[in-house]
C-alpha cells in the first residue's frame, strides 16, 4: 500500500518560500526518479509542505538518504524548530487507519469499594511515658513526659 510522507519547513532566518523556490524542482525530480507516485506542494503563513507518496518505506529512505536531498533539508530557513519530517499528508489529514473503540475491561462493571473511615492522629496532647521510653528518649527516673509543641 501506498504511503504518503509529508517535509514541513517553517520560516525562519529566511522565508521558507525563498528555500522552495531554490529546490522545488531538485526535490521533485529526486522523487519522480526514485520511485515517487505523486508530490505536491503547500504553502500557508506558518511556511511550506512538500507531501510525496511512496509506493514502500524503502523508497521513501532511499529518497531521503539521497545527498541533494539531504543538502536541501539541512538548508532549511531554521534547521533546529523549523523541519517536521513524519509518515502521512501534513496539517487536519485523517489517520490513514480509523481508531475502533476499545471495549471496556470486565473489572469496569464491578462495583468500588466504599471508601474507609480516614485515621486522624492527634499529635496535640501528651505522648504515654512507655511509649517515649521505649524509643530511647526516656528520662533517668525512667518517666518522661512529652509536652506537644503548639502548631
Amino acid at each position: 500500500m501506498a504511503e504518503w510522507w509529508s517535509i514541513e519547513v517553517l520560516h525562519g532566518e529566511f522565508s521558507a518560500f525563498q528555500w522552495q523556490q531554490s529546490y522545488d524542482s531538485t526535490l521533485i525530480e529526486a522523487a519522480l526518479t526514485n520511485g515517487a507516485l505523486d508530490g505536491t506542494w503547500h504553502a500557508g503563513e506558518w511556511g511550506v509542505a512538500f507531501e510525496v507518496c511512496f509506493t514502500t518505506a524503502a523508497e521513501w529512505e532511499a529518497f531521503r538518504d539521497l545527498p541533494i536531498v539531504r543538502a536541501a533539508l539541512d538548508a532549511v530557513p531554521d534547521p533546529v524548530n523549523g523541519l517536521l519530517i513524519y509518515r502521512g499528508r501534513g496539517g487536519t489529514s485523517g489517520a490513514t487507519k480509523p481508531r475502533r473503540p476499545r471495549p471496556a475491561p470486565s473489572a469496569a462493571a464491578i462495583a468500588l469499594p466504599e471508601p474507609e473511615d480516614e485515621v486522624i492522629l492527634n499529635l496535640t496532647v501528651a505522648a504515654p511515658a512507655e511509649l517515649v521510653g521505649a524509643a530511647g528518649g526516656g528520662s533517668r527516673a525512667g518517666r518522661t513526659v512529652v509536652a506537644a509543641r503548639g502548631a
